[in-house]
């Protein structure tokens, strides 16, 4: 398995490049004939008619904004509770296992392409042989290892079973904890999101404070 993808990998990735060009292509073009009068509109339409899907590809890259709309859109009928949850979990699950097997398979093309991240990477070796198995079910709280930690454990011979469990169970807990409060308080959300809107001048550099302090914190208890 491990000769076969290092043969074949330049026709992996570029198979990967074309279907996630591919898939950016069809939602634009969907976005710009879905009906509407502005662009609003037209994305409005494009998370009911393809939420799902979109949840899905969100989820693999693990983004939590996804899985916020999701709850909203559950609240306010146009999605399933249990549906949501269950894909969120399946995309976040699918993503990590794709990172996990690029580590397994993929050792020297990580060790020359990522030289960058390898304090990261050794900090990942040192929280897996200290904590175990539980660094697995919280990494994806762990911002700015969320993807390096999943190729670390990947390159080390922890048992890929093992993983796949773990990480299944994780991402049905972090889809849960994620959708239900914002299922829960979905009129609250968007009610802030109709006063962001209409008070952009005031939201935007808010947003911009909160969103570059989260990145400078989590930047320096990394580097550290």
């Amino acid at each position: 398995m491990k000769k076969f993808f290092d043969k074949n990998r330049e026709h992996f990735i570029n198979a990967s490049l074309i279907l996630v060009f591919l898939v950016i292509g069809f939602i634009g073009y969907e976005l710009y004939n879905a009906p509407g009068e502005n662009l609003e509109a037209k994305f409005i339409y494009l998370l009911k008619t393809y939420g799902y899907v979109i949840l899905f590809i969100w989820s693999i890259m693990e983004g939590e904004t996804g899985l916020v709309m999701a709850g909203v859109m559950s609240h306010t009928g146009d999605m399933n509770l249990v549906l949501s949850i269950i894909v969120a979990a399946l995309g976040g699950f699918t993503g990590d296992q794709i990172y996990f097997y690029i580590g397994r398979f993929n050792k020297k093309y990580i060790h020359k392409q990522l030289i960058s991240q390898r304090r990261k990477f050794a900090l990942a070796h040192l929280l897996l042989k200290k904590y175990g198995w539980p660094v697995i079910f919280i990494q994806r709280y762990m911002y700015g290892l969320r993807t390096v930690l999943p190729m670390a454990i990947g390159l080390t011979r922890y048992s890929a079973k093992k993983f796949a469990l773990i990480n299944l169970v994780s991402a049905f807990v972090w889809a849960s904890v994620t959708i239900i409060p914002s299922y829960i308080f979905g009129e609250e959300i968007l009610n802030i999101v109709n006063w962001a809107k209409h008070h952009w001048y005031i939201a935007l550099p808010i947003a911009v404070i909160i969103g570059g302090g989260l990145y400078y914190y989590f930047h320096k208890a990394t580097e550290k």
